[in-house]
Formats: structure tokens, sequence, C-alpha cells
């Protein structure tokens, strides 16, 4: 028997692979979900899966003005640009849905019912491995629908600097 305020390693540890099995299945259920985007009214529908990766596209016919190519390649692709941020807007949404219940284990929050261990020597804070949040530091785990610009853009000149 465990004197009173002792943490029970098994407990502890059993808590633990719980949260890492949960923490798993929300990343397979993201892996394998599919958002649609659409823009235009519905003539351009894009499918994304819950990665960002674009795995569908579909034109309706009646974006396509034939007697306009130029124009109508133009508006395509602002089209299809649009569906596909509107999806990876959806896509956000459903990560953030789906790993809110993991978003304190890396910043100290620890296991339910268990005391903040983060503080200890060795941090054991963050039992679960880093978040989608710790990925983007090396600009993965992002998708190409993001807006943000890269934080190494700061002082560069670009290529249409006047001398």
């Amino acid at each position: 028997m465990e004197p009173p305020g002792q943490l029970d390693m098994q407990q502890l540890l059993q808590a633990a692979a719980a949260v890492q099995n949960q923490l798993m299945s929300a990343q397979q259920e993201l892996a394998d979900a599919e958002v649609e985007g659409t823009a235009g009214g519905g003539l351009v529908t894009v499918t994304v899966n819950g990665q960002g990766e674009l795995v569908d596209l579909s034109i309706a016919s009646a974006a396509i003005d034939p007697g306009d190519p130029a124009e109508t390649a133009q508006t395509l692709a602002d089209l299809v640009l649009a569906a596909y941020r509107d999806a990876c807007r959806e896509v956000d949404d459903l990560q953030q849905e789906t790993m809110a219940p993991f978003a304190g284990l890396g910043a100290g929050g620890g296991l339910p019912g268990f005391p903040d261990l983060g503080s200890l020597p060795g941090g054991v804070g963050g039992l679960a491995g880093p978040g989608p949040a710790d990925q983007s530091d090396a600009g993965e785990g992002s998708h190409p629908g993001s807006q943000q610009p890269p934080a190494d853009d700061a002082g560069e000149d670009g290529p249409d600097r006047e001398s």
C-alpha cells in the first residue's frame, strides 16, 4: 500500500498507455478522414484528407467558357485554390476538435487524476510525445494550405528588389 500522496507507478503507467492509445486512435481517425471544400457556388469541389493532401478534384462543365479559354483557365485556377483553402480550413477545425483532449499533455497538463509531473527533474509532463503543433518547427505537420509565411523570411530581399 502506498503512503498518502504517493503515486502508484503501475496506475500511472496504465493511464499513460491508455492516453497513448487514445492519441494513436485520434491520429488514425484524422488520417482516414476526408473533407470537401467548394468554391464558385459548387462549380469546383475538392476532397482533402485529414493530413491536408488533395485526393480528388471536380470541376463542373458550367465553369468552362469555350469562347474565352484564357479567362476560363485563370478563373478555374482561382476556384481550385479557393476550394482547396476551404477544405484546409475544415481540416484545421477537424484537427483542433480531434486533438483538443490531448492539448494539455505536452504543456504540463499531465494525466487526469494525477499531479503535474512536468516540474520534476527530467520533466515527465509530456508522456504522449510531441503534439501536432510541435511538428510545425520543421515545416512538417502543416499542410500546404497554411497561409502563415515562414519565420525565416524576415530581412530577405525578393527578386524584384530595386538597387
